[in-house]
């Protein structure tokens, strides 16, 4: 049993007693073993000592050595006032200078908050045990709160190390002498009614033995406070557990701008200083993101932090991360923090501050916590590892429920909490993450004992459940949540997925087959689509539940629209269609209709496409299912536009809007008035549907649909280019495409617009948008030239786009600007295939044209 102190100097600034102890030997001509036996202690007694790792013997031990040594008069003075400073330091009543008997504070990244909470929950309660897993800088934490709460406890503070097979007795002992006495009953009278802080630091190695001698200390002291560390709580009344978790780290996605930027994310600033401590140069800009990834691999733990970057003397970040990444649970090097003196000092008692002579790995680390479970907690935590990002409670007692029977998991998690095995961070559901190194260690022991495949397939089971609850608010007012929550769990469903399509394609089908909105959202309608085919394809699921695959196909056939391959998955959406209506499924039977409407068009079907929205509108009103009547009648606007019925389609916008707003769907209603800003500009009210688009685009960026804002904004680009208001319509195309053609310049707009960035699969319809507003842009300036290159390549972009009049546009442009007779021929050719009508306006434009070509 050690206590705690300064290894090399005392708290005088005089040389320790270590260095000390090393002259006076060296002077007489001893050896350690010599001079041990001489004193008659053990001869480990003497090599801690000047190891510094028991440097505050008992009396006993240090007369003994100072008669070995043959000291006398000043120098023995000094031997002993050095080896015993807190007794000769400790004031007495009055004095104003608490005495400190420990080690200095390290310099603490990240750590404010924690300091702050703990110093203030000192003065709350007796006991205060700082818990966590090993390496996490509970015992660095301890010592900087201590020193920040010394004003507050005059009688002082001190420090003690629990050793291996330490007993109640030695932890009292120990702690009394730290305050300068002898004994127990001493203690009280030495500290009276003023305040005193004692840390008691690794009590895991004795966990009984401390319980018994803290509830003695604080029932005979009762102002004393004691501050604990370890991996799991003493257990006496009234203390608080506070968990110590690992450092911040940056999240996923997020890379430093450089090195200043590592600052804000206290896991990646220690790694850079600990890196600075082994190589003089700082991490390079390419190396900033293997080092965001790599302490989000290390989880922000502090041991793990200090043993990678070691590593660093040989190899570069991007080396590490690719090198140990996937290991980190292999990670060793000599253990941090303080060691005991052992059993064969004696019952000397004295800080340390040595490193221990072994080494310990990560996985050591995480594992002596493991042990810390009952065997059911550790069944538990073993299943938990299938997570592979946050998750909630909810979610963790489908996982482990056994035979159907749930159970409350937030007992269990607590005490996982508590051990600092588990990470809580955030104040929505997920907010529950097990540390990548525990993880990794669960999962390795689930694997020892065969249990694997039994909780991957648990885990897809119950990924499957979350994501297929879920899905249906993905349209409607819930929208925005369903996203949040399918991105706070895109790493589990990708882990679902590909482990169910191995092993369990039904599940995989359900899984996928309740993705396809959100896949579209994100971006990813062609890896999705490709996983919805797949997995259809499969014979394995050709027994599913036929309304099952209708849905997996509705799926397929709606991300094929965003990438232009919607024609090819019309026939499984008709199979979707007989099915749903067989089974009398209503919301089926209203999806498969809402997908053909919108992919006929693009085939030229657009009589079928009006009956399939008639038909849903009356599907609908019939079962009082509002918010698909206000899809029908926006699908049905659009047939009121491509036939020129501008005033019929107002009024149709005005009942979605109605519609949308009965039903709470607040994305409908803005969808519907972005529809209504580009009807203003087909009436040719062009200055009034520039200013309802910028009200749109703005509803439109705090729904996050980007996608329809850029095409908004673009909207309003071309209201101001027809209104001859040429460059503010320049500057909302520098906005959208800011590599775009510099005014009044030549130079081929078709090559230009090749791979600008879109969203949703509408690239092509927005290329077809810059072409428009660059071309009226040119026309209104006079330069028919540049005009005709920008109209012909927006053609060209809208050529075999479903759903827009803007080819039919382009080509009035392009006539207008060419007086080319065979542009006018394609015109007709593209009116028939789109059944587009031309407008009064667009037809007066080809009226005067066609008046110049007769004179």
């Amino acid at each position: 049993m050690t206590p705690d102190h300064d290894r090399a100097r005392g708290p005088d600034g005089r040389t320790g007693l270590s260095d000390l102890l090393r002259g006076h030997r060296l002077a007489v001509g001893l050896t350690q073993a010599e001079l041990a036996g001489r004193a008659g202690v053990g001869v480990r007694t003497v090599r801690d000592l000047e190891r510094g790792r028991a440097v505050r013997p008992q009396r006993t031990t240090v007369d003994l050595l100072a008669d070995a040594l043959g000291l006398s008069g000043d120098e023995r003075r000094e031997f002993v006032d050095t080896a015993r400073p807190a007794a000769s330091r400790l004031p007495g009543p009055g004095t104003d200078d608490p005495p400190v008997a420990l080690p200095q504070p390290v310099p603490l990244l990240g750590r404010e908050r924690d300091v702050a909470e703990v110093s203030g929950l000192l003065d709350a309660y007796p006991v205060v045990s700082l818990v966590g897993l090993a390496g996490v800088g509970k015992t660095a934490l301890a010592v900087t709160v201590a020193h920040a709460v010394a004003a507050r406890h005059p009688a002082g503070v001190a420090g003690v190390l629990v050793g291996e097979g330490s007993d109640s007795p030695d932890v009292l002992a120990a702690s009394a002498s730290m305050f300068g006495v002898n004994r127990l009953a001493d203690l009280s009278c030495r500290i009276g009614d003023r305040r005193a802080l004692l840390l008691v630091d690794a009590v895991d190695r004795a966990p009984d033995a401390v319980a018994e001698a803290l509830r003695v200390l604080t029932a005979a002291v009762p102002t004393l406070r004691v501050l604990v560390t370890g991996r799991r709580p003493v257990g006496l009344p009234g203390e608080l557990v506070r968990p110590v978790a690992p450092l911040d780290v940056p999240p996923a996605g997020a890379v430093p701008a450089d090195r200043a930027d590592l600052d804000r994310w206290p896991a990646a600033a220690l790694f850079a200083a600990r890196l600075a401590q082994v190589r003089p140069e700082p991490p390079t800009p390419v190396e900033l993101p293997a080092l965001a990834a790599l302490v989000r691999r290390l989880g922000g733990l502090p041991l793990a932090i200090e043993l990678m970057a070691a590593r660093g003397r040989i190899l570069d970040v991007t080396e590490l991360l690719d090198r140990y990444g996937d290991r980190v649970l292999d990670l060793s090097g000599g253990r941090p923090g303080w060691e005991p003196a052992g059993p064969s000092a004696g019952p000397s008692a004295g800080p340390s501050a040595g490193p221990s002579a072994g080494t310990v790995t990560l996985r050591d680390a995480v594992a002596t916590s493991y042990r810390l479970l009952a065997p059911a907690d550790r069944t538990a935590l073993r299943r938990l590892s299938a997570f592979r990002n946050r998750w909630s409670v909810e979610l963790a007692e489908d996982l482990l429920a056994d035979g159907g029977r749930r159970w409350d998991a937030a007992p269990m998690l607590d005490r996982l909490r508590e051990l600092g095995l588990l990470s809580v961070r955030g104040s929505g559901p997920f907010r529950f993450r097990l540390l990548d190194a525990v993880r990794d260690f669960a999962a390795e022991q689930a694997d020892a004992d065969g249990e694997t495949a039994r909780i991957r397939m648990r885990h897809a089971v119950v990924v499957a459940g979350l994501v297929h609850r879920t899905a249906p608010g993905l349209v409607g007012p819930q929208m925005s949540g369903a996203v949040r929550l399918l991105d706070e769990a895109t790493s589990d469903i990708t882990a679902a997925l590909a482990y169910s399509a191995e092993h369990a394609p039904e599940t995989a089908l359900l899984l996928a087959a309740s993705l396809p909105r959100w896949w579209r959202l994100r971006g990813r309608d062609v890896s999705g689509r490709h996983r919805l085919r797949e997995l259809l394809a499969d014979p394995r699921t050709a027994g599913a539940r036929p309304t099952l695959r209708a849905w997996a196909m509705l799926g397929a056939a709606r991300l094929a629209a965003e990438h232009g391959a919607g024609a090819e998955e019309i026939p499984g959406v008709r199979a979707a269609l007989v099915i749903f209506t067989e089974a009398g499924d209503v919301t089926g039977e209203l999806s498969a209709r809402s997908v053909l409407c919108a992919l006929l068009p693009g085939l030229g079907a657009h009589d079928e496409a009006r009956e399939q929205a008639e038909a849903a509108l009356a599907a609908a009103t019939r079962h009082h299912r509002v918010r698909e009547m206000a899809v029908a009648q926006a699908h049905l606007t659009w047939h009121d536009v491509r036939e020129a019925r501008l005033a019929g389609a107002r009024r149709r916008l005005a009942t979605v809007d109605r519609l949308a707003a009965q039903c709470g769907d607040q994305r409908l209603r803005v969808l519907a008035r972005a529809d209504q800003a580009e009807l203003t500009r087909l009436e040719g009210r062009y200055a009034e549907a520039a200013e309802q688009g910028r009200r749109v685009a703005a509803a439109l960026a705090e729904l996050g649909d980007p996608g329809r804002r850029r095409r908004t904004i673009g909207a309003v680009g071309l209201a101001l280019a027809h209104a001859g208001r040429t460059d503010e319509a320049l500057a909302t195309v520098a906005e959208l495409w800011p590599s775009g053609a510099v005014p009044g310049r030549r130079r081929p707009p078709a090559v230009e617009m090749l791979d600008l960035p879109g969203s949703g699969g509408d690239v092509r319809t927005e290329d077809a948008l810059r072409g428009l507003i660059e071309g009226h842009v040119a026309l209104h300036r006079g330069d028919r030239e540049v005009a005709a290159e920008w109209f012909a390549a927006a053609a060209d972009a809208a050529e075999g786009v479903a759903g827009r009049r803007d080819l039919v546009e382009a080509l009035v442009g392009l006539a207008v600007s060419t007086a080319d007779p065979a542009v006018l021929d394609r015109l007709d050719a593209a009116r028939q295939v789109t059944g587009v009508s031309l407008l009064p306006q667009e037809e007066e434009l080809l009226f005067s044209l066609s008046a110049r070509r007769r004179r």
